[in-house]
């Protein structure tokens, strides 16, 4: 019988259909040993003997029966199927990590966030009124000091003098004497 693989001589005097019959089921328990997983075995002998069907010339009939070298590659490629599967869990693992810790960083934000406001707003409520609308009107309103005193009537100095004190009070309320700042001192030349 003469090899008919259409692509070059190799397993002498087998076919390509007769390779299949013969070595696929062996094939498939060896890859199935190794990866422990069916469809990743089918697969791995897929590829085995498509990687023979594309290159026969890689069989060399002068170092051993064709069976041996094909469960070689079989092997080889479950091999390399274990590692991909391997290499592909940790980055999944480690995306799921860094994802997980994105939401407890974010999570942890919005908290800071939201006690941050509180304390804004209660300091706030504990100015005197005409300080607290004038810090109000430009800091949430978006005014400028002159559209303040256009707006309330004040001369713009009362403006400028009640935020300049509001502004001192509020960082009082929210930095008492003693308590440490979250504000970083100013270095000299910076």
């Amino acid at each position: 019988m003469t090899h008919t693989v259409d692509r070059s001589d190799t397993a002498a005097d087998t076919s390509f259909a007769d390779l299949l019959d013969q070595y696929t089921a062996r094939a498939w328990a060896l890859a199935r040993r190794i990866l422990g997983d069916d469809r990743l075995a089918e697969d791995v002998v897929q590829e085995a003997f498509l990687a023979y069907w594309r290159n026969p010339a890689a069989y060399d009939g002068t170092r051993g029966p064709f069976g041996s070298w094909f469960l070689a590659l079989v092997h080889h490629k479950a091999v390399d199927a274990v590692r991909r599967e391997e290499s592909q869990r940790r980055r999944v693992d480690a995306a799921a990590q860094l994802a997980g810790q994105d939401t407890v960083r974010d999570v942890a934000e919005t908290v800071a966030d939201r006690i941050t406001d509180l304390r804004v707003r209660s300091a706030l409520e504990a100015l005197p009124p005409l300080q607290r609308e004038a810090l109000v009107l430009a800091y949430w309103g978006g005014y400028t000091q002159r559209e303040i005193a256009q707006r309330t009537g004040a001369p713009l100095g009362t403006v400028k003098t009640r935020m300049f004190t509001g502004m001192r009070r509020l960082h009082e309320g929210l930095h008492p004497v003693g308590a440490p700042s979250v504000v970083a001192p100013r270095v000299a030349g910076g």
